[in-house]
């Protein structure tokens, strides 16, 4: 079904203008990509499938609200693009922002804050690393693109809502095997990123041989091709000199994170990227990103994957063509399929350390399965337990339900519960990770920001229209005036006044306040013994003879 909207209207809960029945409706969508909906219908509704109007299709993800565009009609039927609101970002320009040290649910509440007229949508990340992006003449739509490349994510598009989320989709245990549901697949190999020898490059030009220039400056995988891979790749490394106490210590800790970052770049970029494109009957697929099993014996392909687009027929409600990508093998099969695809290259040393890999495999796999399976749930009378273990006098891990609310342990049931949600509507968390918080008061005894525990802290202040007037960050206090000027407060300048061009106006110097100019409207007092006043002189018929400043003794009579 699909129900025909207004160009403005935002709510899509009812049935709409009109009911519209389509020859065709398709959805197709990517990841971080396309998404849009394909409309065909007869000429009955000639005057309603008009440039703008919204409809609102039934998608896997529920109903979504598509903009109709690009409308074509002939003799027998209407045929319109209609690309998902989201697409409305598009329209909102953000004139100049600066995002500096955030998390990337900052970064979308700043940016969507200030575009230039009201922004209908409502944005959300659950990516906490911190970065920076300075935001000039860029529509919405591009800024999340951007926002996109720094800060990675998926893009979850949801009618008004904008997420940026660090993995989508679910595993529901979907297997596709030929002969089955298989119906065909095409597979597309990009070896552009491949590198089987590698020459990684540290802080301030370091390499692996730094502190032995007998050490090898390459790092090797466990795969070799016809061909050799070799590249060279500069690593960020985030080690401080402070915090070793001598040089020789600093520098081995780089050179080992030097190494570990290259072994796993080494590992990920070994194999070539897949993706495969299938035609085939799929349940319980729910949306980008979804796990799922492909087994082709004709190709010898047995993977987990995940779906990157999908073609989905509104009218038959049901999926018509699947596309997957940047594959993981199956825990359970990597080993066999390592051997496999490179048993022609390998010597007898690498098959030994092959074995070894499979039986650690196996062992992972186990901890895996024992962790998910291990957990206990006690009744006793007046309280509900729920342990890791049984005897419950062993267990490390343990929730408590009873009537004074929800407590948690971490150090057995008799150990301190450090969290706990209690029945008169107390939260008491030592430690909490809150994603997005929205409140009219907080109200505390302490709030902590920034250390080296949780990154940089900051706080902004708007006004009501919705303009930036202070913040407190790891630069210190600065509040800031209509016209571009601020004044700074911090450990390095002091406190300091600035004009709109960031030029220094006013400051203070240890004891001393200086400024480059001053407007006094009475008096002046200097010492506590001097004072300038103005004075002003009239002769016997009231006109002035003298306008000027006088001196007078602040303690005296002259």
């Amino acid at each position: 079904m699909i129900k025909l909207f207004n160009s403005t209207d935002t709510l899509f809960s009812s049935n709409g203008d009109k009911i519209i029945i389509p020859t065709k409706a398709k959805v197709h969508k990517e990841d971080n990509g396309n998404y849009y909906l394909d409309l065909e219908t007869n000429l009955d509704y000639i005057n309603d499938i008009a440039q703008g109007n919204i409809v609102v299709a039934n998608t896997p993800q529920g109903d979504q609200a598509f903009r109709i565009s690009n409308v074509t009609s002939t003799r027998k039927k209407i045929t319109a693009k209609c690309y998902h609101v989201f697409y409305d970002s598009k329209n909102y320009l953000i004139q100049d922002s600066y995002v500096v040290d955030k998390d990337c649910n900052d970064a979308l509440d700043y940016l969507n804050s200030f575009t230039d007229t009201t922004s209908p949508f409502t944005t959300i990340s659950d990516i906490t690393s911190i970065n920076s992006f300075r935001c000039v003449r860029k529509s919405l739509y591009e800024a999340i693109q951007t926002i996109i490349d720094r800060w990675g994510g998926h893009l979850v598009r949801d009618n008004w809502t904008i997420k940026i989320m660090s993995s989508i989709g679910k595993d529901n245990g979907v297997t596709i095997r030929y002969g089955k549901n298989l119906k065909s697949i095409t597979c597309e190999a990009n070896w552009d990123n491949v590198v089987t020898k590698l020459m990684p490059v540290g802080k301030d030009g370091i390499l692996l041989n730094a502190l032995d220039n007998t050490q090898d400056v390459y790092v090797y995988s466990g795969v070799s091709y016809d061909i050799p891979f070799t590249k060279t790749v500069s690593f960020n490394q985030s080690i401080n000199s402070e915090d070793y106490e001598t040089e020789a210590e600093y520098q081995q800790a780089l050179v080992d994170d030097l190494r570990i970052q290259a072994e796993d770049y080494v590992n990920i970029n070994c194999y070539p990227k897949l993706n495969y494109t299938i035609k085939a009957n799929v349940e319980k697929i729910t949306d980008i990103g979804d796990v799922i099993e492909v087994d082709d014996e004709r190709l010898g392909v047995t993977l987990l994957t995940n779906v990157i687009s999908y073609d989905y027929d509104c009218i038959l409600e049901k999926y018509t063509e699947l596309e997957f990508g940047n594959f993981t093998q199956k825990l359970s099969n990597l080993m066999s399929s390592i051997s496999t695809s490179t048993q022609n290259a390998i010597t007898e040393a690498n098959q030994d350390i092959q074995i070894t890999l499979s039986s650690e495999l196996q062992e992972a796999q186990d901890k895996i399965w024992n962790a998910l399976s291990s957990s206990y749930v006690i009744y006793e009378g007046d309280k509900i337990l729920i342990v890791d273990t049984l005897p419950k006098e062993d267990a490390t891990n343990v929730i408590m339900i009873n009537n004074g609310g929800i407590g948690f342990s971490q150090t057995g049931i008799n150990g301190n519960f450090q969290s706990a949600w209690t029945i008169d509507n107390v939260l008491n968390m030592e430690q909490i990770n809150v994603i997005n918080l929205t409140a009219n008061l907080i109200k505390g005894g302490t709030l902590k920001l920034g250390s080296n525990l949780n990154q940089n802290g900051n706080i902004e202040v708007y006004d009501v229209a919705n303009n930036l007037i202070a913040e407190l960050n790891n630069n210190g206090l600065k509040m800031y005036g209509a016209d571009g000027s601020y004044v700074l407060m911090n450990n390095t300048v002091g406190f300091a006044g600035y004009d709109r061009l960031g030029n220094q106006i006013y400051w203070v110097n240890g004891d001393e306040f200086h400024q480059k100019k001053s407007v006094i409207e009475e008096e002046i007092t200097l010492c506590n013994k001097v004072r300038f006043i103005p004075i002003t002189l009239y002769d016997s018929n009231n006109n002035i003879t003298n306008d000027g400043i006088g001196l007078v003794n602040v303690g005296g009579n002259d």
